[in-house]
Protein backbone atom coordinates (compact mmCIF):
# COMPACT_ATOMS: atom_id res chain seq x y z
CA UNK A 1 0.00 0.00 0.00
CA UNK A 2 2.79 2.43 0.92
CA UNK A 3 4.58 1.67 -2.35
CA UNK A 4 1.43 2.49 -4.34
CA UNK A 5 0.93 5.75 -2.47
CA UNK A 6 4.52 6.81 -3.09
CA UNK A 7 4.25 6.01 -6.77
CA UNK A 8 1.12 8.16 -7.14
CA UNK A 9 2.35 11.01 -4.95
CA UNK A 10 3.59 14.11 -6.81
CA UNK A 11 5.90 14.75 -3.85
CA UNK A 12 8.27 12.12 -5.24
CA UNK A 13 8.30 13.95 -8.58
CA UNK A 14 9.15 17.27 -6.94
CA UNK A 15 11.92 15.75 -4.83
CA UNK A 16 13.41 14.15 -7.94
CA UNK A 17 13.14 17.39 -9.93
CA UNK A 18 14.94 19.24 -7.12
CA UNK A 19 17.70 16.63 -7.13
CA UNK A 20 18.01 16.87 -10.90
CA UNK A 21 18.15 20.67 -10.72
CA UNK A 22 20.98 20.47 -8.18
CA UNK A 23 22.99 18.01 -10.31
CA UNK A 24 22.46 20.20 -13.36
CA UNK A 25 23.53 23.30 -11.40
CA UNK A 26 26.76 21.55 -10.39
CA UNK A 27 27.56 20.84 -14.02
CA UNK A 28 26.83 24.36 -15.24
CA UNK A 29 27.88 26.53 -12.33
CA UNK A 30 31.04 24.73 -11.24
CA UNK A 31 32.40 22.97 -14.33
CA UNK A 32 31.26 24.99 -17.35
CA UNK A 33 30.84 28.71 -16.59
CA UNK A 34 34.48 29.55 -15.88
CA UNK A 35 35.63 27.13 -18.58
CA UNK A 36 33.59 29.24 -21.04
CA UNK A 37 32.08 26.15 -22.62
CA UNK A 38 28.40 26.94 -23.04
CA UNK A 39 25.70 24.25 -22.86
CA UNK A 40 23.34 26.06 -25.23
CA UNK A 41 19.77 27.18 -24.63
CA UNK A 42 18.90 29.81 -22.07
CA UNK A 43 21.80 28.67 -19.89
CA UNK A 44 24.19 29.45 -22.74
CA UNK A 45 22.62 32.87 -23.32
CA UNK A 46 22.83 33.62 -19.61
CA UNK A 47 26.51 32.66 -19.62
CA UNK A 48 27.10 34.94 -22.63
CA UNK A 49 25.52 37.88 -20.78
CA UNK A 50 27.60 36.95 -17.73
CA UNK A 51 30.77 37.23 -19.83
CA UNK A 52 29.65 40.46 -21.51
CA UNK A 53 29.02 42.06 -18.11
CA UNK A 54 32.55 41.29 -16.97
CA UNK A 55 31.28 38.43 -14.78
CA UNK A 56 29.10 40.78 -12.73
CA UNK A 57 25.67 39.46 -13.76
CA UNK A 58 24.99 36.21 -11.86
CA UNK A 59 24.40 33.31 -14.24
CA UNK A 60 21.55 31.83 -12.23
CA UNK A 61 19.70 35.14 -12.01
CA UNK A 62 20.04 35.67 -15.78
CA UNK A 63 18.73 32.16 -16.43
CA UNK A 64 15.68 32.92 -14.30
CA UNK A 65 14.97 36.27 -16.01
CA UNK A 66 15.35 34.85 -19.52
CA UNK A 67 13.16 31.86 -18.70
CA UNK A 68 10.08 33.79 -17.62
CA UNK A 69 8.69 34.39 -21.17
CA UNK A 70 9.27 30.74 -22.09
CA UNK A 71 7.60 29.69 -18.88
CA UNK A 72 4.45 31.61 -19.80
CA UNK A 73 4.45 29.95 -23.24
CA UNK A 74 4.89 26.54 -21.66
CA UNK A 75 1.91 27.05 -19.36
CA UNK A 76 -0.31 27.92 -22.31
CA UNK A 77 0.77 24.98 -24.49
CA UNK A 78 1.53 22.22 -22.00
CA UNK A 79 -0.85 22.95 -19.14
CA UNK A 80 -0.83 24.31 -15.61
CA UNK A 81 0.70 21.20 -14.04
CA UNK A 82 3.62 21.40 -16.45
CA UNK A 83 3.88 25.12 -15.67
CA UNK A 84 4.14 24.55 -11.92
CA UNK A 85 6.85 21.94 -12.36
CA UNK A 86 8.69 24.12 -14.85
CA UNK A 87 8.68 27.16 -12.60
CA UNK A 88 9.81 24.98 -9.72
CA UNK A 89 12.54 23.40 -11.84
CA UNK A 90 14.12 26.49 -13.36
CA UNK A 91 13.80 28.50 -10.14
CA UNK A 92 15.64 25.83 -8.16
CA UNK A 93 18.23 25.40 -10.90
CA UNK A 94 18.87 29.16 -10.99
CA UNK A 95 19.10 29.29 -7.20
CA UNK A 96 21.48 26.33 -6.97
CA UNK A 97 23.81 27.77 -9.64
CA UNK A 98 24.19 31.10 -7.85
CA UNK A 99 24.32 29.38 -4.45
CA UNK A 100 27.15 27.05 -5.46
CA UNK A 101 29.04 29.90 -7.14
CA UNK A 102 28.70 32.13 -4.06
CA UNK A 103 26.66 34.78 -5.91
CA UNK A 104 23.84 34.88 -3.36
CA UNK A 105 24.30 37.42 -0.54
CA UNK A 106 25.41 35.68 2.63
CA UNK A 107 26.91 32.71 0.78
CA UNK A 108 29.86 34.39 -0.94
CA UNK A 109 32.32 32.10 0.84
CA UNK A 110 31.07 28.95 -0.93
CA UNK A 111 32.45 29.48 -4.47
CA UNK A 112 33.14 25.83 -5.30
CA UNK A 113 34.53 26.90 -8.68
CA UNK A 114 37.54 28.37 -6.85
CA UNK A 115 38.45 25.15 -5.07
CA UNK A 116 41.89 23.62 -5.58
CA UNK A 117 40.32 20.65 -7.35
CA UNK A 118 38.66 22.84 -9.96
CA UNK A 119 41.81 24.89 -10.47
CA UNK A 120 43.82 21.72 -11.00
CA UNK A 121 41.29 20.37 -13.52
CA UNK A 122 41.22 23.66 -15.42
CA UNK A 123 45.00 23.76 -15.71
CA UNK A 124 45.88 20.10 -16.19
CA UNK A 125 42.81 18.22 -17.45
CA UNK A 126 40.47 20.63 -19.21
CA UNK A 127 38.84 17.92 -21.31
CA UNK A 128 37.98 15.80 -18.27
CA UNK A 129 36.49 18.85 -16.57
CA UNK A 130 34.22 19.45 -19.57
CA UNK A 131 33.31 15.76 -19.68
CA UNK A 132 32.24 15.82 -16.02
CA UNK A 133 30.21 18.95 -16.68
CA UNK A 134 28.50 17.27 -19.65
CA UNK A 135 27.67 14.17 -17.63
CA UNK A 136 26.27 16.17 -14.70
CA UNK A 137 24.23 18.33 -17.06
CA UNK A 138 22.82 15.32 -18.89
CA UNK A 139 22.04 13.37 -15.73
CA UNK A 140 20.35 16.36 -14.12
CA UNK A 141 18.21 17.15 -17.14
CA UNK A 142 17.42 13.48 -17.67
CA UNK A 143 16.13 13.14 -14.11
CA UNK A 144 14.02 16.27 -14.49
CA UNK A 145 12.46 15.01 -17.73
CA UNK A 146 11.97 11.54 -16.25
CA UNK A 147 9.74 13.02 -13.57
CA UNK A 148 7.71 15.21 -15.93
CA UNK A 149 9.42 18.52 -15.34
CA UNK A 150 11.73 20.89 -17.20
CA UNK A 151 14.02 23.80 -16.42
CA UNK A 152 12.35 25.91 -19.15
CA UNK A 153 14.61 27.29 -21.89
CA UNK A 154 15.04 24.91 -24.80
CA UNK A 155 13.69 22.19 -22.49
CA UNK A 156 10.20 23.61 -23.10
CA UNK A 157 10.71 23.38 -26.85
CA UNK A 158 11.94 19.80 -26.40
CA UNK A 159 8.98 18.86 -24.20
CA UNK A 160 6.51 20.27 -26.74
CA UNK A 161 8.25 18.39 -29.56
CA UNK A 162 8.09 15.19 -27.49
CA UNK A 163 4.39 15.66 -26.72
CA UNK A 164 3.27 16.54 -30.24
CA UNK A 165 5.69 14.66 -32.48
CA UNK A 166 7.35 12.00 -30.31
CA UNK A 167 10.82 13.51 -30.82
CA UNK A 168 13.31 12.48 -28.14
CA UNK A 169 14.09 15.43 -25.83
CA UNK A 170 17.85 15.03 -26.20
CA UNK A 171 17.66 15.33 -29.98
CA UNK A 172 15.34 18.34 -29.88
CA UNK A 173 17.60 20.13 -27.40
CA UNK A 174 20.67 19.38 -29.51
CA UNK A 175 19.24 21.04 -32.62
CA UNK A 176 17.89 24.06 -30.72
CA UNK A 177 21.08 24.64 -28.75
CA UNK A 178 23.46 24.49 -31.70
CA UNK A 179 22.65 28.07 -32.65
CA UNK A 180 23.16 29.35 -29.10
CA UNK A 181 26.59 27.72 -28.96
CA UNK A 182 27.60 29.41 -32.21
CA UNK A 183 26.41 32.78 -30.88
CA UNK A 184 28.26 32.37 -27.58
CA UNK A 185 31.42 31.39 -29.46
CA UNK A 186 31.14 34.59 -31.46
CA UNK A 187 30.84 36.65 -28.26
CA UNK A 188 33.83 34.92 -26.66
CA UNK A 189 35.92 35.57 -29.76
CA UNK A 190 34.72 39.17 -30.10
CA UNK A 191 35.55 40.06 -26.49
CA UNK A 192 38.71 37.90 -26.40
CA UNK A 193 37.44 36.27 -23.21
CA UNK A 194 39.67 33.20 -23.43
CA UNK A 195 43.19 34.18 -24.54
CA UNK A 196 44.66 30.78 -23.66
CA UNK A 197 42.14 28.83 -25.79
CA UNK A 198 40.81 29.88 -29.22
CA UNK A 199 37.07 30.51 -29.40
CA UNK A 200 36.78 27.81 -32.07
CA UNK A 201 38.25 25.25 -29.67
CA UNK A 202 35.73 26.22 -27.00
CA UNK A 203 32.94 25.94 -29.58
CA UNK A 204 34.07 22.42 -30.46
CA UNK A 205 34.15 21.55 -26.75
CA UNK A 206 30.61 22.91 -26.50
CA UNK A 207 29.44 20.72 -29.38
CA UNK A 208 31.02 17.72 -27.67
CA UNK A 209 29.26 18.72 -24.45
CA UNK A 210 25.99 18.96 -26.35
CA UNK A 211 26.36 15.48 -27.84
CA UNK A 212 27.31 13.80 -24.55
CA UNK A 213 24.58 15.46 -22.49
CA UNK A 214 21.93 14.71 -25.14
CA UNK A 215 22.85 11.03 -25.20
CA UNK A 216 22.77 10.84 -21.41
CA UNK A 217 19.36 12.53 -21.29
CA UNK A 218 17.93 9.90 -23.63
CA UNK A 219 19.67 7.15 -21.66
CA UNK A 220 18.15 8.33 -18.38
CA UNK A 221 14.67 8.54 -19.92
CA UNK A 222 14.76 5.34 -21.99
CA UNK A 223 16.81 3.27 -19.55
CA UNK A 224 20.19 1.59 -19.79
CA UNK A 225 20.93 -1.34 -22.08
CA UNK A 226 20.81 -3.77 -19.16
CA UNK A 227 18.69 -6.46 -20.86
CA UNK A 228 18.71 -8.39 -24.13
CA UNK A 229 15.88 -9.93 -26.12
CA UNK A 230 16.68 -13.10 -28.05
CA UNK A 231 14.75 -14.51 -31.00
CA UNK A 232 15.65 -18.18 -31.44
CA UNK A 233 14.72 -20.28 -34.47
CA UNK A 234 15.25 -24.02 -34.15
CA UNK A 235 13.55 -27.32 -34.92
CA UNK A 236 14.14 -28.21 -31.26
CA UNK A 237 12.16 -25.25 -29.98
CA UNK A 238 10.32 -27.17 -27.25
CA UNK A 239 13.52 -28.53 -25.76
CA UNK A 240 15.20 -25.12 -25.93
CA UNK A 241 12.18 -23.45 -24.31
CA UNK A 242 12.26 -25.92 -21.44
CA UNK A 243 15.98 -25.34 -20.91
CA UNK A 244 15.47 -21.57 -20.75
CA UNK A 245 12.62 -21.89 -18.26
CA UNK A 246 14.27 -24.54 -16.09
CA UNK A 247 17.92 -23.42 -16.11
CA UNK A 248 17.54 -19.62 -16.41
CA UNK A 249 14.12 -19.26 -14.76
CA UNK A 250 13.03 -16.98 -17.58
CA UNK A 251 9.68 -16.91 -19.33
CA UNK A 252 9.43 -17.90 -22.97
CA UNK A 253 7.02 -16.79 -25.69
CA UNK A 254 6.38 -18.75 -28.90
CA UNK A 255 5.61 -16.86 -32.10
CA UNK A 256 4.20 -18.37 -35.25
CA UNK A 257 6.36 -17.61 -38.30
CA UNK A 258 6.97 -18.74 -41.85
CA UNK A 259 10.32 -18.95 -43.62
CA UNK A 260 9.77 -17.47 -47.08
CA UNK A 261 12.75 -19.14 -48.74
CA UNK A 262 11.58 -22.71 -47.95
CA UNK A 263 7.94 -21.79 -47.25
CA UNK A 264 8.03 -23.68 -43.94
CA UNK A 265 6.00 -22.81 -40.83
CA UNK A 266 8.19 -22.57 -37.74
CA UNK A 267 8.05 -21.56 -34.11
CA UNK A 268 10.19 -18.62 -32.98
CA UNK A 269 11.22 -18.51 -29.32
CA UNK A 270 11.32 -15.05 -27.72
CA UNK A 271 13.08 -14.66 -24.38
CA UNK A 272 14.30 -11.61 -22.45
CA UNK A 273 17.31 -12.02 -20.16
CA UNK A 274 19.61 -9.78 -18.20
CA UNK A 275 22.87 -8.83 -19.87
CA UNK A 276 24.88 -11.04 -17.53
CA UNK A 277 22.71 -14.04 -18.53
CA UNK A 278 23.15 -13.65 -22.28
CA UNK A 279 26.27 -15.78 -22.66
CA UNK A 280 24.66 -18.55 -20.59
CA UNK A 281 21.55 -18.42 -22.77
CA UNK A 282 23.55 -18.75 -25.99
CA UNK A 283 25.66 -21.55 -24.53
CA UNK A 284 22.61 -23.57 -23.48
CA UNK A 285 20.80 -23.02 -26.78
CA UNK A 286 23.83 -24.16 -28.76
CA UNK A 287 24.17 -27.21 -26.51
CA UNK A 288 20.68 -28.29 -27.53
CA UNK A 289 20.93 -27.27 -31.19
CA UNK A 290 24.31 -26.13 -32.61
CA UNK A 291 22.50 -24.95 -35.76
CA UNK A 292 19.98 -22.75 -33.94
CA UNK A 293 19.56 -19.28 -35.44
CA UNK A 294 19.76 -16.59 -32.72
CA UNK A 295 19.03 -12.87 -33.05
CA UNK A 296 19.88 -10.65 -30.06
CA UNK A 297 18.53 -7.10 -29.59
CA UNK A 298 19.22 -4.41 -27.00
CA UNK A 299 16.33 -3.73 -24.63
CA UNK A 300 16.25 -0.34 -22.89
CA UNK A 301 13.49 -1.06 -20.41
CA UNK A 302 11.78 -4.21 -19.14
CA UNK A 303 8.90 -4.03 -16.66
CA UNK A 304 7.55 -7.07 -14.88
CA UNK A 305 8.48 -10.09 -12.81
CA UNK A 306 12.21 -10.73 -12.71
CA UNK A 307 13.09 -7.22 -13.85
CA UNK A 308 13.05 -3.76 -12.31
CA UNK A 309 9.99 -1.70 -11.55
CA UNK A 310 9.48 1.54 -13.41
CA UNK A 311 10.95 4.53 -11.61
Amino acid sequence: MTDKILKKSPVIDYIAIAFGAFIMALGIGIFLVDAKVVPGGVSGLAMAFHYLSGNTLPVGLMIWVLNVPLYIWGVKVLGKTFGVRTFYGFTLNSFFIDFLRGDIPGFANIRLQDSETMKDLAQNDFFFMILIGAVLLGVGLGIIFKFKGTTAGSDIVAAIMQKKYGVKPGQAIMFADFFVIAFAGFIINLKDLSPDKPALSLTLYALFLLFVSARIIDMIIDGFDYARMAHIISDKYEEIANVIMDDLSRGVTMLKSRGIYKNIDREVIVAVVQLKELSTLIEKVKAVDPDAFIIVNNVHEVLGQGFRRRI
